[in-house]
């Protein structure tokens, strides 16, 4: 099958669920703060870790912290990130017969129908939550790997808290930890420091901002970035590339 014309990127974050589909190029090393499942939609893509060659495969799970490079010749491939409520490797159950490789696990198939529908229905914007939704469920429900449940309160309330601000303090108090308890566990489980999370939290709040219309000024300081070359900085660190390259004529 040929990738439809003309179609701009697809974003979606809602929930506990963020999601990308569009062409991607060469995405230099970064690091996610949630675990990430990617999918070529077209054809295959490669992936490198830190001290790995590359290695061609069609889909692969990332856990959150490690970091990657992607280099996908400007074809289109989904991006889908779960936060780690109820396990960091939700996410797994999407593949078939992966391989493990340096923390992650690449495969030569996995779940890529449903995802390209997305890509490719300009009106996917109505319909992608109850899509994702149903994606992740099916994908918990074969895994076994369980959050530790206090954790588990944190990324919970750290995911609906006013501005995710909650300090490691409030939250370790909240789940009977010391503060260093806490944020020890936090990175043992989630695969990234607390503050690093509560980052990739503020990230989403920025794309949500633009995918509602706001430009790029406006969506930095709504997210509570200092200013649009935080945000910029803190882009590229965390995708590995320019946000102008995925988020200028997101679909809405």
């Amino acid at each position: 099958m040929n990738e439809p014309a003309a179609l701009g990127p697809l974003w979606h974050v809602e929930g506990a669920h963020t999601f990308f589909a569009g062409p991607l190029a060469y995405n230099a090393s970064h690091q996610h703060g949630a675990p990430v499942y990617l999918a070529g939609l077209y054809g295959r893509f490669r992936i490198r870790f830190d001290g790995t060659a590359w290695i061609t495969c069609r889909t692969a799970f990332v856990p959150a912290g490690l970091a990657h490079e992607l280099e996908c010749g400007g074809d289109p491939v989904a991006v889908f990130y779960l936060e780690p409520e109820a396990s960091p490797h939700a996410l797994t159950g999407l593949m078939r017969g992966a391989s493990s490789i340096a923390g992650a696990r690449v495969a030569a198939g996995g779940e890529i129908v449903s995802l390209r529908a997305l890509y490719e229905d300009r009106g996917a914007c109505a319909w992608a939550a109850e899509a994702l939704a149903d994606l992740a469920g099916f994908s918990r429900r074969r895994t076994e790997c369980r959050l530790d449940g206090r954790i588990a309160q944190v990324v919970s309330r750290l995911g609906t808290g006013p501005g995710s601000g909650l300090s490691a303090d409030s939250l370790a108090g909240s789940v009977g930890l010391s503060s260093s308890r806490l944020q020890h566990l936090f990175t043992q489980e989630i695969g990234v420091p607390f503050r690093r999370y509560r980052s990739w939290l503020r990230m989403r709040r920025a794309i949500t901002a633009i995918i509602a219309g706001a430009n790029f000024t406006g969506a930095a300081h709504a997210a509570g970035f200092a200013d649009q070359a935080h945000f910029a900085n803190d882009f590229r660190r965390t995708f590995g590339a320019p946000a102008s390259r995925s988020l200028l004529g997101v679909r809405r």
